[in-house]
């Protein structure tokens, strides 16, 4: 499918998924393992948020993992490699991912490196770089996904839905 989908296809899938996210957000819930892999796409190029096996239901949008718990390093945000702390902020941080892996036709973020040269790039303020399929505005909401401060999922489908 890669080269098949417009830029227009691509933004598309993003909102839907950020549509999903934004349900999830409103409804008290973390995902913690978003990603393109968890990701159903219909026929028509509808996208469905599942796998639903680390979510949580969350009281003050925070959930402290247990030591020792897996997670996937190259989606997720430096409070989550560095303090376990998972939020709707950190889904978020993993929107931002998605959102690259969509723009890049299913690469894979940080292709080359390990995990600890994730977390080591991540920590010293590095980030992905932009595909070439996504326009500077494109880019800069998924980049806006990897700071520290961010808004809810329903400002950034505010955002996504008026590139």
């Amino acid at each position: 499918i890669r080269g098949k989908l417009g830029r227009d296809m691509l933004l598309s899938m993003c909102q839907d998924v950020c549509e999903g996210m934004e349900y999830l957000e409103r409804n008290s819930f973390i995902h913690r393992d978003l990603a393109a892999r968890n990701c159903l796409v219909s026929a028509e190029h509808i996208v469905k948020v599942s796998d639903f096996g680390m979510a949580r239901y969350v009281i003050d949008d925070e959930y402290i993992s247990s030591s020792g718990a897996k997670f996937p390093v190259k989606w997720s945000s430096p409070e989550v490699f560095h303090f376990k702390k998972y939020s709707s902020k950190s889904d978020v941080w993993s929107f931002g991912v998605l959102m690259w892996e969509v723009f890049t036709e299913g690469k894979m973020p940080f292709e080359s490196k390990s995990n600890s040269e994730v977390v080591r790039e991540i920590s010293q303020g590095h980030r992905l770089y932009r595909p070439h399929l996504a326009s500077h505005a494109v880019y800069r909401v998924m980049y806006s996904c990897w700071h520290e401060v961010c808004c809810p999922f329903f400002l950034w489908y505010y955002f996504i839905t008026n590139l």
